[in-house]
């Protein structure tokens, strides 16, 4: 077995973030009174996806990102909001959201079974990522967890892989394998360690950047594939 080790993005990879966010956002522009909650978050999602990439990119901190994207988002439609006091009531809804895709659990069973040692690696709030894990089903199967806002870097910088590699395999990094969604994150953060990857791309998306993953699949049965393990 060459790999050992399998690190797994969680949001859009295993979590099914974009149903969480849609009912916690619900949930939470109706406790701030918002009327047209379909025009908030029309607004707040591309404010919201253009800050992470930001982070992404080094261009802003996380904690910029926490306190002022309600506080943004708000401004465009005329109130002026403690966008702090926001993002933790906020908190309080997203981290309920334990949903998973279809087939998640099975799979990370599965490879837990054959030998494998799995681990979360993700860009997301402490706070958020850890109640939603502890509300969904995978969290079990997680030898470990590893947050961006804990380690002090984030994905794509190699620091961010390499501390993972020093703590799980003692620096060896042709034991790991790196499956994530984001080409920009996950992907590129693999290239710059020098860690092999497995983009998951189940829209089959064409990949036009820099980014170059190992593996490409479109399901999680692909994955035993590499990893020659029979369902």
């Amino acid at each position: 077995m060459h790999y050992k080790h399998i690190l797994f993005d969680l949001d859009h990879t295993l979590l099914d973030f974009a149903r969480g966010e849609e009912l916690a956002l619900t949930q939470f522009l109706q406790a701030m009174d918002v009327t047209d909650i379909q025009a908030f978050k029309d607004v707040y999602r591309p404010i919201n996806q253009a800050m992470w990439k930001d982070l992404e990119k080094g261009l802003i901190s996380k904690k910029e990102l926490i306190d002022t994207r309600f506080s943004k988002t708000f401004a465009q439609f005329g109130r002026q909001v403690d966008g702090r006091q926001m993002a933790l009531t906020y908190q309080e809804f997203i981290g309920k959201q334990g949903q998973i895709f279809t087939g998640a659990d099975q799979l990370l069973r599965q490879l837990t079974q054959n030998g494998y040692q799995l681990y979360a690696a993700t860009n997301g709030i402490t706070y958020i990522q850890e109640n939603r894990l502890h509300h969904s089903p995978i969290q079990q199967y997680f030898t470990d967890v590893f947050i961006s806002e804990k380690m002090g870097t984030q994905k794509p910088a190699a620091a961010f892989f390499d501390k993972i590699a020093e703590q799980v395999s003692g620096g060896d990094k042709t034991s790991l394998l790196m499956v994530g969604d984001s080409l920009t994150a996950d992907i590129q953060g693999a290239n710059n360690a020098g860690i092999d990857s497995v983009w998951y791309n189940p829209t089959k998306q064409i990949n036009h950047g820099p980014a170059q993953p190992t593996y490409t699949i479109s399901h999680y049965s692909e994955l035993f594939d590499i990893l020659s393990i029979k369902e």
